[in-house]
């Protein structure tokens, strides 16, 4: 398991800004992916997006055209900066790592975007 903690969140505007930012404990050179999931209240966890060991980016739909995933190999972050938000994308959103075959997340921050 590594540690990830996580940065950023918190309240925004509709048509607003944030950034999130997840800092590994320890090198993440070896990692399959690595991203960011979101819950809403009552609903399953979410994939937003992710970047692959290859370099491929994933956003899903939703967040395409607002969302961006960006990576800092050499300091082991990952980074979602969130643009045009809209009150659905109201969530806790958690970063992941998937690397040696295990799964680690951080403890999650809340994200509200008021109408």
């Amino acid at each position: 398991q590594v540690n990830l903690v996580e940065s950023g969140g918190g309240l925004a505007q509709t048509g607003g800004s944030l950034r999130l930012s997840c800092a590994a404990s320890r090198s993440t050179a070896r990692m399959e992916s690595i991203g960011w999931y979101r819950q809403i209240p009552g609903k399953q966890r979410e994939l937003v997006a992710a970047v692959t060991r290859s370099g491929i980016f994933h956003v899903f739909d939703a967040a395409k055209g607002r969302f961006t995933i960006s990576r800092d190999s050499a300091k082991d972050t990952v980074s979602l900066q969130m643009d045009n938000l809209e009150p659905g994308d109201t969530a806790a959103y958690y970063c992941y790592l998937r690397m040696d075959l295990a799964t680690s997340w951080g403890q999650g921050l809340q994200v509200t975007v008021s109408s």
